[in-house]
């Protein structure tokens, strides 16, 4: 009864240490493997939204994750041209959520803790493991036979199952031969850092904001020491230095805000963006959760929650499991719930939203922000909003799919 082999789990980002610390605070056995040296501190997804952070509760991480971020209550859509400005209060969602808030902490902060926790608290039932990369999985009638490079030996692992939360370029999702389909957008994304007070420049800015130009939009994120500031690049132009220079990022700040000296930057990076899902989040034993399973452009900060989402409805799934229930028709329902609400709703959502915003329309433009203003000015309208926006509509209709 219950099982006994571990859980091998690819991928310390996010996703897999969620799926590690759940799995074993209820007894089941896990060994996470991470193929760098040490947890990246990669400044990637920064946003965690409400029903995140209520199973971020649940295990015991949010309050020390809040300790070193930034509580966003309220956040902004912001029409350059006008001045106009949609503001939206999480608060409206007390009676949905513990966590009526966005939360602004960088994801490596949240990886180190649940590491340390797994590894003190844990550590009978949890294995942690740097520098193993997993390169193949062969299925048996009843576990996996894991191929992982460790420090350029190659050895076997055995488990129940395998949970590929290796990130959009999955070597186990490949290795079992899942299709990933969809498409990569024409243009790039560019995020420029910066410790400056943007707070300074602009009436009311809130800690996360959406603003619309015709000729340029732009997504300002705060994090407790950083403003990030996302620029959308030409698709015309291929010159990744180009856009990573010094002389267009400064350029492009102080388009965004005239300022009498340089911007300080303290972290730049370029990247493509993708809107794809896998054909299916399981082969057998073969479990595919957050960037492996499904990537989306960031605007909305979709991305990572709905990884977190997909690792705390595949542990549930195996803790059922673990307590005799069986095994075939629930990995199924949580291949079918995860990826039809990931095609329904986050890529839809993601798809739209950049849309809306890249608009050169003016009537475009102009309808979309008095939309905005009408539902942040309404509480009806504003709930209805958020409830999508924070992904607990998605989750109450994922947990609704029999």
């Amino acid at each position: 009864m219950g099982i006994s082999q571990p859980v091998i789990i690819a991928g310390a980002g996010p996703v897999g240490c969620t799926a590690a610390l759940r799995l074993a605070q209820a007894g089941i056995p896990v060994i996470l493997l991470e193929g760098l040296a040490e947890l990246p501190e990669t400044l990637r997804a920064s946003t965690f939204h409400p029903p995140s952070l209520d199973m971020l509760d649940e295990l015991g991480m949010a309050a020390p994750l809040e300790a070193q971020g930034l509580v966003c209550r309220r956040y902004q859509y912001r029409d350059r041209r006008t001045g106009e400005i949609a503001e939206f209060d999480l608060e409206v969602l007390r009676g949905d959520t513990r966590h009526p808030y966005r939360l602004q902490a960088e994801q490596w902060k949240y990886t180190r803790l649940v590491w340390k926790e797994l590894q003190t608290t844990h550590a009978a039932l949890a294995q942690c493991h740097f520098n193993h990369s997993v390169k193949g999985v062969h299925q048996t009638s009843d576990g996996v036979e894991v191929l992982v490079w460790d420090r350029g030996v190659e050895k076997i692992l055995h488990g129940s199952y395998l949970i590929a939360a290796d990130g959009a370029d999955s070597a186990i999702r490949k290795a079992v031969a899942i299709e990933f389909e969809g498409f990569t957008y024409p243009e790039k994304f560019l995020v420029a850092s910066t410790p400056f007070p943007l707070e300074t420049k602009f009436e009311r800015l809130s800690p996360v904001n959406y603003v619309s130009d015709p000729e340029e939009w732009l997504v300002l994120l705060k994090t407790p020491t950083l403003w990030r500031v996302l620029i959308p690049t030409d698709p015309k132009i291929e010159d990744d230095a180009l856009w990573l220079s010094d002389r267009w990022i400064q350029d492009r700040l102080h388009h965004m805000a005239p300022h009498d000296s340089d911007y300080e930057i303290i972290h730049r990076t370029i990247y493509r963006v993708h809107q794809r899902v896998a054909k299916t989040y399981r082969r057998g034993r073969v479990l595919l959760a957050g960037d492996s399973a499904h990537i989306n452009n960031p605007l909305g900060g979709m991305g990572m929650n709905g990884g977190i989402h997909d690792a705390w409805n595949l542990s549930d799934k195996l803790i059922r499991i673990h307590h005799g229930e069986p095994a075939e028709p629930l990995l199924d329902l949580f291949a079918k719930q995860r990826r039809d609400i990931c095609v329904r709703f986050v890529q839809e959502h993601t798809m739209n939203n950049k849309k809306l915003m890249e608009s050169r329309d003016p009537d475009v433009q102009r309808k979309r922000q008095a939309d905005l203003m009408r539902a942040a000015a309404d509480p009806d309208l504003s709930r209805a909003f958020l409830l999508k926006t924070s992904m607990i509509q998605s989750l109450r209709e994922a947990a609704a799919i029999a």
